[in-house]
């Protein structure tokens, strides 16, 4: 995407982000009784229509679920009106994009006018006739529905922060903002949808807050003082030399990504030698601990989808258990050819297997996640656009692997109450649980649950006379079941208490934390945060990490390389300082040249990552042990 055209994206953008969350901010006030500074009626004004008092309940408790978490009540409000405003303005940027892939009927791009809405109401004449835009909204509200059994993070009408529909003035401004002219090209990229992301958080915001203090002093500052957009030519030269790189030995150079992949660093006559047999796709993972709006993810699933393809004809030529699988964690999968009737039924669902099994992300800005669940589905929706597969023929995406780090409910009356339907033993894991989690959101995938939960599951198992073989986990799988199951339960009882619902949600993104953690990835590739660490969580990460606590990015090389398998490959790009000043010599030393070993080194220079001021590198690493 040009310089300009990214530059009147920035500016559609930040007035989306005024316009809605001015919009907001007056619904809070003047209908539902929250003010700006914190202070919520206790009940409800008579003024209030009944679907706004039914609404109401969902955002106090919005509210008050993050005040419990520890913010004040002022700042609380305003978490919850950039939660609002950011998702209003993603639904529709999301249904451009739809819209631009013919994933949906026109439904936005001429307002009530469009083709979609016109047939719904050739369905239903009376729609139209329903007062102040109201058919409009029932017909957005069904589209949203529809896409919600896919895209749940984004469409889901129960989340409380789409629970405010902007006023009609704001709505037609907005979508006059969507769809002014000059921004016809951009729905069609998928990038798009990341820049948004990015450009939803103004420089001047990022500026100040590197101004007010060295370095970040929460959660919400860590992500937003780091978000730089990747070049995607810094994208493909990392995933082509990981992932592609891997791809290349495994099939002894004999792939068609030799060709695909423009920034793979190999000889014209390289021959590296193969396995003796080739890795299973479906067990290939691939990590971007920072993930942001999954740009690295996006590229990879293209490389993904190519092998995929070479997998399958390497079965037709090879025999049908020719691809090796146990290396992987599914090691009773089917053969690919025994699993699909034909070739035709094979490429249908190689997207969904994508997704599903191969690309991992984890951020620390749940709004990160949501868009970077959004972009991975939008991809592989136009992967099935593209071959021609009729929608009602493309397999639902039942699940991916991108993860929001968010802290642990600390609703202690909720906890009590979901604790005593538990048996002990599994009440005392969750609570162990949720104290193992603390660290979260701060540190992400940085905090090593993979070393603690064990230690934690044994002790507790000790404590109530079970047996726990020291390297058997399976107790632990079992007792998580139990608890999403639970949790599943506890949220659907708890219906009418809005933050039962949320205290449920948040405790199984802990589980997911942890499942990731547990994972062992043949590839990590990222552009991480750097510089100075945040108050929140320094003494963990200078006492978890003693080698790397002088730089944010030289930590999450070190647990990127954790992560990792033996001969696995790491690709990132980050400030150059790490590998020349004084302070980091023991990473260099101990874990760039003693876990890693460095195969490709690029210098980039000032000027890559947006306006970040540092001079970029682009590197990766082999894990050596």
């Amino acid at each position: 995407m040009e310089k300009d055209t990214r530059n009147t994206l920035q500016s559609a953008t930040q007035r989306a982000r005024t316009l809605l969350t001015q919009d907001i901010y007056d619904q809070l006030q003047g209908v539902y009784d929250v003010m700006p500074d914190g202070v919520i009626a206790p009940e409800p004004g008579i003024h209030l229509t009944e679907r706004q008092r039914l609404l109401r309940p969902r955002i106090v408790a919005a509210i008050q679920h993050k005040q419990a978490g520890g913010m004040k009540p002022v700042d609380a409000v305003e978490d919850y009106v950039r939660d609002a405003a950011f998702t209003t303005f993603n639904r529709y940027a999301a249904l451009k994009l739809l819209e631009a892939r013919n994933l949906v009927l026109e439904c936005v791009t001429r307002g009530d006018q469009s083709s979609g809405y016109l047939e719904f109401t050739g369905l239903l004449p009376g729609i139209r006739l329903l007062p102040d835009g109201e058919g409009y909204r029932l017909y957005l509200e069904s589209v949203f529905d529809e896409l919600s059994t896919e895209v749940k993070v984004l469409f889901d009408r129960r989340d409380p922060a789409s629970a405010l529909w902007p006023k009609r003035a704001t709505f037609e401004a907005l979508l006059d903002i969507l769809n002014a002219p000059e921004l016809a090209s951009v729905w069609f990229e998928d990038e798009t949808i990341g820049w948004v992301y990015q450009y939803f958080n103004s420089t001047d915001e990022r500026r100040k807050m590197r101004d007010e203090s060295q370095a970040p002093r929460n959660s919400r500052e860590l992500a937003i003082r780091n978000q730089f957009f990747t070049p995607r030519y810094v994208v493909e030269f990392l995933v082509d030399n990981t992932l592609g790189r891997l791809w290349f030995n495994w099939t002894g150079g004999q792939t068609s990504l030799r060709i695909r992949c423009q920034y793979l660093l190999a000889k014209p006559d390289e021959k590296p030698e193969a396995a003796g047999s080739l890795r299973d796709p479906r067990t290939i993972k691939l990590l971007d601990p920072a993930c942001g709006s999954m740009h690295f993810g996006l590229y990879a699933f293209d490389l993904f989808y190519e092998i995929y393809r070479e997998a399958w004809a390497w079965e037709q030529s090879h025999g049908a258990r020719s691809l090796d699988n146990e290396t992987g964690s599914h090691v009773d999968l089917k053969p690919l050819t025994e699993t699909y009737v034909d070739v035709d039924a094979f490429l249908r669902d190689v997207p969904r297997l994508i997704v599903e099994n191969n690309i991992y992300g984890v951020d620390i800005d749940p709004r990160a996640a949501q868009i970077a669940s959004l972009a991975l589905w939008l991809r592989a929706q136009r992967a099935w656009h593209e071959g021609n597969v009729r929608a009602q023929d493309r397999p639902r995406i039942l699940h991916g692997h991108v993860v929001a780090a968010v802290p642990p409910p600390a609703e202690l009356d909720i906890r009590k109450s979901f604790m005593d339907g538990l048996d002990e033993l599994d009440a005392k894991l969750f609570e162990k649980t949720l104290f193992l989690l603390k660290g979260l959101p701060e540190l992400g995938v940085l905090l090593r649950v993979e070393q603690e939960l064990p230690k934690l599951v044994r002790q507790i198992f000790k404590e109530h006379g079970e047996l726990f073989a020291r390297e058997d986990m399976s107790h632990w799988h079992q007792a998580e079941i139990r608890l999403r199951e639970a949790l599943a339960e506890f949220a659907k009882a708890t219906r009418s208490t809005y933050q039962g619902r949320l205290f449920a949600e948040d405790a199984v993104q802990g589980l997911r934390i942890i499942d990731l953690s547990r994972e062992v990835f043949d590839v990590v590739v990222m552009n991480p945060p750097f510089g100075a660490l945040s108050a929140g969580s320094k003494e963990y990460l200078e006492k978890g990490y003693p080698k790397s606590k002088k730089d944010l990015l030289a930590i999450f090389i070190e647990r990127g390389l954790d992560l990792m398998r033996r001969n696995g490959r790491l690709g990132a790009i980050t400030s150059r300082t790490c590998f020349f000043l004084s302070s980091l010599k023991e990473w260099r030393q101990d874990i760039a040249l003693g876990i890693g070993s460095p195969e490709v080194f690029a210098d980039l220079g000032y000027g890559v990552m947006d306006d970040a001021a540092v001079e970029a590198a682009a590197y990766v690493f082999e894990k050596n042990r």
